[in-house]
């Protein structure tokens, strides 16, 4: 169990952020681009380690979906049919407080495998 309760869910009129505010009074902005290539699914991270694939081409990707999952997540749908991620409070936290570098460290494995965040491809 997450020791942070989120009091919010909120997706922006414009679908491209998903706002998130705990019990303890944090509040983050995550876009949906970062949701979608750092989606805990196990088509983005795999099914051990070394498997983590990079997902090029979804600056404009948005959210259609939030569905409470149990009473510890939410599983967010996006509008490239991408849906089966499953966001524990945990996760939605971490990427708040981490997000910025865990989304340069994506900008950077993009840059180095030839992708952008603008052409979508095959991800690898």
């Amino acid at each position: 169990m997450s020791e942070y309760w989120p009091t919010e869910l909120r997706v922006s009129p414009d679908r491209q952020r998903l706002t998130v505010a705990f019990d303890d009074g944090q509040r983050f902005e995550l876009s949906a681009e970062m949701l979608r290539v750092l989606s805990p699914s196990a088509e983005v991270q795999g099914h051990g380690p070394g498997q983590r694939v990079t997902v090029p081409g979804k600056r404009n990707v948005a959210i259609i979906s939030v569905t409470p999952t149990g009473n510890y997540a939410v599983r967010i749908g996006f509008d490239d049919f991408h849906d089966t991620g499953i966001y524990t409070w945990a996760y939605l936290r971490e990427l708040g407080e981490k997000g910025g570098e865990l989304f340069a460290a994506y900008e950077r494995e993009l840059a180095e495998k030839g992708m952008t965040r603008d052409r979508s491809e095959k991800p690898r």
